[in-house]
Parts: C-alpha cells; sequence; structure tokens
C-alpha cells in the first residue's frame, strides 16, 4: 500500500467516528426537540451534515485509491447512513491498514511474494 492510499484510508477513519457521534446526537436532538423546548436539531444538524459530507469525499477518495470492488465500496457507504456504522467501519479499516501494514514488511523481508 502507498503512502496515498494508507492516507485516504487515515482520512476515512478520522472522519468516520465523529460523524457517528453526531448522528447519534442528532437523533438525540430530535426526541428532545420533540418532548421538551430544548432544540438543537439545526446546529446538531449542521454538524452532522458537514460530517457526512466529508465522509462522502473521503470515502469517494479512499475507494479511488485503494481500488475496492463495489461490494466492499457499498459497505463502507451503507455504514455511514447507519446511526452506529461509522464506528463499525473506523475498526474494520484499522484492521484493513494493519493488514497492509503487514504485508508490506511481509514483503519488503522477502517472506512472501506478493
Amino acid at each position: 500500500m502507498d503512502i496515498k492510499t494508507a492516507t485516504a484510508l487515515r482520512r476515512l477513519r478520522l472522519v468516520s467516528t465523529p460523524e457517528a457521534v453526531s448522528f447519534l446526537l442528532l437523533l438525540v436532538c430530535s426526541v428532545l426537540k420533540r418532548t421538551t423546548d430544548f432544540n438543537a436539531v439545526p446546529v446538531m444538524g449542521a454538524v452532522h451534515g458537514v460530517l457526512f459530507i466529508l465522509y462522502v469525499i473521503f470515502w469517494a477518495d479512499a475507494w479511488n485509491r485503494a481500488k475496492w470492488p463495489l461490494k466492499t465500496a457499498a459497505l463502507y457507504f451503507v455504514l455511514s447512513v447507519l446511526p452506529t456504522g461509522g464506528f463499525f467501519a473506523d475498526r474494520k479499516l484499522k484492521r484493513e491498514a494493519e493488514d497492509a501494514v503487514i504485508a508490506t514488511r511481509a514483503r519488503k523481508e522477502g517472506i512472501v511474494n506478493a
């Protein structure tokens, strides 16, 4: 894995957790808006919107650089629209990056010919 691909995956990981947290907070604010006089939906909606747009941009960049199959790319996109999907995306991306580092080191040391 080259440095640009690793960077694209890292950016996607860095935005996935805050995007998931903002989605959950937006859901809480929506419930509070309907049950109390507290209305933070406009603020949380804007924060979540910005984070979601960043996630989609970083997702497209990672898909382009990592050359994911359509199934993998679709999975990461679906995870972005689920309330806790960003947490699962972060964990899966971390595992994918660690596997790539191990494979790169193994190739460098001549253990595998991949």
